[in-house]
């Protein structure tokens, strides 16, 4: 169960009054971490809605442990905790360019199918990617 690491700069519409980035926007960032941890593995979620099913977020935790800041940049370790079932869960962890750790963080998503609105198993596409 490999990991992915993506990095980019903090916008000035990310942050608040005090320069910090807002809370809300680490959402966003575990986000990007997890679909380009999915790219990486060769998953499209693109084309896994368009297949009928969707990963909506059923918990998200974050511990934070120090301020990111405008213009910063910041790199997301997105890792799967472990292999699907009817859920995926993955772990993160946010750096700044001097390597402090700036967040941990934890989501479990739910594999359901579009149609029905209903919990299914992960994909066997998916697994056997993850086998690889």
């Amino acid at each position: 169960m490999d990991f992915n690491r993506i990095s980019f700069r903090v916008r000035y519409a990310e942050t608040d009054q005090m320069g910090v980035v807002y809370h809300g926007n680490y959402a966003q960032y575990l986000e990007m971490g997890r679909i380009e941890w999915l790219r990486d593995m060769g998953i499209s979620y693109k084309k896994m809605e368009e297949s009928g099913i969707m990963l909506p977020v059923v918990s998200l935790s974050l511990n934070f442990k120090k301020s990111a800041t405008y213009d910063d940049l910041i790199t997301v370790e997105t890792r799967l905790k472990k292999m699907p079932l009817v859920k995926i869960e993955f772990d993160y962890m946010i750096y700044n360019d001097l390597n402090e750790i700036l967040a941990e963080a934890n989501t479990v998503l739910a594999f359901i199918d579009m149609k029905k609105n209903k919990p299914v198993r992960c994909p066997d596409y998916i697994l056997e990617k993850l086998k690889t």
